[in-house]
């Protein structure tokens, strides 16, 4: 297959006639071009020669350049919205493209529809340069009679350029936003640091007043105060808005006024806010008869706890965090020693959580002592023994502090436990304590208390002694008692195997006693083998055997 040839194309009206794009023609007629430029942007002829008639043809190429990415420039200025007329928004260029590309204009990403002719809302004026290369260059300008509304605005510009097979291709530049001149039609006067309804502030808080216009640029604000028919002072004048009162008292209570200073507002615009600051406070408490009250065992006694604030406090009287009753006033009758102790008054404004006081009484009853003891327990179940180990205990209450003190030797332990005395004391029982048994005494100067410890059905050591030696006697004796009878019965196995190897000799003739010859008496004697003395008396008791 034929390969053509390669050459160069010359450009016409080019005085130097240097060789322009490369080409490769091919047999078949087809003519490619290496690397197209600009210039190649022309008509094309194909002439076929060698027949009568000359014959050709002629085609267009179109060379496509994509643009750079397109540049916005915006108005940095600020734009007055109430003016009767459009402003320059911003211009944006998108160069070296073929064709020319096209520009579009967007604002928070919808497509603005400009009109083609000149007015004073909305137009667009566009310019198209042909470059020295050959290439083309568009900038549009934007028009615009902004609104308040377009203060958060973004607006960009979009290029948009022809691709290969009927395409386009798009470049969006970077978003802008406008600085607007509008003036103020609101404006919002407020406690920004933690108020209670109705304009209610703690005395020596940190109260933060914000007044916010929405007019730009920032307009300046006037604060006032107006305290009942005082006159008006002024306070202070910033363009940040905000009035700090640092440790507000009491005085300082009153009508704080904020206007914003704004002379392009609407002259129908409330440019003047009010706002009622009421200060609370509450005083310290004061107590009657005071904080440490003495009061004798029996009698009653009434606290007292006076409270004055803004608005009126309540007061409620407690005791170890239980509550007892409201008001200033607190009635106790018939104290006892339970009575003693800490009473709170607590003083309170419901309005203004947080805003509260507190002062303590200390309440002594005065009295001889209070005793409670604790009884004990036999560690066996038939009850105390002698020699058992055991710990009395003693507690007393009572003011002045009392002294716990025993009537038996020993080193008690002494402790104060919940207000109360505690003596501990150790030790064995006896006889002489069952009997006489063990006493504690509380006493301070108002007098004495007493208890008496006895320990019931004391069982003595000794007999319990004595029991454990007569069981092993009894085991003695019947462990010989045993031993005795097996003896026995191996002894008269013996006898019984002598009587049959020698026979017995007849007794031997006795002379007949009148009144003498009873059967009782004649079987004994012979029974008991005792009879006359005779000489064989031991072999008659081994035949008994």
């Amino acid at each position: 297959m034929a390969t053509g040839r390669m050459g160069a194309l010359k450009k016409s009206g080019d005085p130097d006639l240097k060789l322009s794009t490369p080409f490769h023609l091919y047999p078949n007629g087809s003519l490619q071009l290496l690397s197209a430029e600009m210039g190649d942007d022309r008509d094309y002829t194909c002439q076929v020669t060698g027949t009568a008639e000359k014959v050709k043809a002629t085609s267009h190429l179109r060379v496509l350049v994509t643009p750079e990415p397109p540049e916005v420039i915006p108005n940095k200025g600020t734009i007055s919205v109430v003016d009767d007329k459009a402003h320059e928004i911003a211009t944006c260029t998108s160069r070296n493209a073929n064709p020319a590309p096209n520009i579009t204009w967007y604002r928070d990403g919808e497509a603005l529809e400009i009109p083609t002719e000149l007015n004073g809302e909305l137009y667009a004026v566009s310019r198209t340069v042909r470059e020295a290369s050959g290439l083309h260059s568009l900038t549009s300008i934007l028009y615009l009679r902004p609104k308040k509304a377009d203060r958060d605005a973004a607006f960009h510009c979009r290029a948009t350029y022809h691709m290969p097979n009927g395409q386009q291709g798009q470049q969006d530049a970077a978003p802008f936003y406008l600085t607007l001149h509008y003036p103020t039609e609101n404006v919002q006067f407020w406690v920004a640091s933690p108020a209670a309804p109705g304009g209610w502030v703690r005395e020596g808080d940190t109260v933060n007043l914000l007044c916010r216009g929405d007019g730009n640029p920032t307009p300046e604000y006037i604060f006032t105060l107006k305290q009942g028919k005082k006159e008006e002072k002024s306070l202070e004048t910033n363009t940040n808005g905000n009035l700090t009162l640092r440790r507000i008292s009491r005085n300082q209570s009153g009508l704080y006024q904020c206007e914003v200073a704004d002379f392009d507002a609407d002259p129908e615009v409330e440019l003047t806010q009010k706002l009622e600051i009421r200060v609370g406070y509450l005083d310290p408490l004061e107590l009657s008869p005071g904080e440490n009250v003495t009061v004798s065992f029996g009698d009653s006694m009434e606290l007292g706890c006076s409270a004055s604030g803004d608005p009126t406090p309540k007061v409620l009287w407690t005791k170890d965090s239980i509550p007892l009753d409201q008001g200033p006033h607190l009635t106790l009758t018939n104290v006892s020693f339970t009575s003693a102790g800490i009473y709170t008054c607590e003083a309170s404004v419901p309005k203004l959580p947080g805003l509260t006081r507190t002062r303590n009484v200390q309440l002594l009853v005065r009295g001889k002592p209070e005793l409670k003891p604790e009884e004990m327990q036999p560690q066996g179940s038939s009850g105390w023994t002698e020699g058992d180990d055991v710990t009395l205990t003693c507690s007393a209450r009572g003011h002045p502090m009392p002294e716990l003190s025993w009537n038996h030797e020993g080193e008690p332990v002494n402790r104060i436990v919940s207000g109360w005395v505690q003596s501990s004391l150790k030790l064995k029982v006896t006889g002489t304590a069952a009997r006489e048994g063990v006493a504690c005494t509380a006493s301070n100067h108002l007098g004495d208390t007493h208890h008496t410890f006895y320990f019931e059905a004391v069982a003595s050591q000794a007999p319990q002694a004595g029991v454990a030696v007569m069981a092993a006697a009894v085991s003695v004796g019947l462990l010989l008692l045993v031993v005795a009878v097996f003896y026995c019965m191996r002894r008269k196995g013996r006898c019984c195997r002598s009587r049959e190897k020698v026979p017995p000799l007849p007794p031997e003739p006795e002379p007949s006693r009148p009144g003498l010859d009873r059967p009782e008496q004649t079987g004994l004697l012979s029974g008991g083998g005792g009879g006359g003395g005779s000489s064989r008396g031991g072999h008659s008791f081994g035949d008994e055997c």
